[in-house]
C-alpha cells in the first residue's frame, strides 16, 4: 500500500485511515450522536467505558444519531400534515410558515431526546 499525503499550508499529512472504516465513519458525529454520547458520561459512566474499550460506542452513536434525525424529521412533517403547513402556506405567509415550522422542530426534538438519547 502506498501512502499518500496531502499539503496543508507549509506542511504535508499523511492521509491516514482506520483499518476497516468508510468515508462515512470518517465523519464529525452528528449532535444527537453527540447529546448521547455526553449523556452516557455523565450517567451511565461504566456502560460508556465498557463501549469504548469494546469499539462499540463509536458505532451506537452514529445509529443513534440516525435514528434521532429521522424521527425528528418523520414528526416534523407529519405535524406540518396534520396542520396544513405546505408550500402554499409558505408562499402565501412565510413568517407564519417559519415560525410553525420552528414550533414542531422544537416538539419533534423534545420527542427524540426523551425517546431516544436520554433513555
Amino acid at each position: 500500500m502506498e501512502l499518500t499525503y496531502t499539503k496543508v499550508g507549509d506542511y504535508w499529512i499523511p492521509d491516514l485511515m482506520l483499518d476497516g472504516t468508510d468515508e462515512e465513519e470518517q465523519m464529525p458525529l452528528g449532535k444527537y450522536g453527540r447529546l448521547r454520547e455526553t449523556f452516557l458520561k455523565e450517567h451511565h459512566k461504566g456502560t460508556y467505558t465498557s463501549m469504548l474499550l469494546t469499539g462499540r460506542l463509536e458505532p451506537h452513536l452514529r445509529e443513534i444519531d440516525q435514528q434521532a434525525r429521522e424521527q425528528a424529521d418523520r414528526i416534523v412533517d407529519s405535524l406540518k400534515q396534520q396542520n396544513g403547513v405546505d408550500e402554499k402556506m409558505k408562499a402565501r405567509d412565510q413568517m407564519g410558515w417559519v415560525q410553525a415550522v420552528n414550533s414542531f422542530t422544537a416538539q419533534a426534538e423534545e420527542i427524540v431526546l426523551a425517546e431516544i438519547i436520554y433513555r
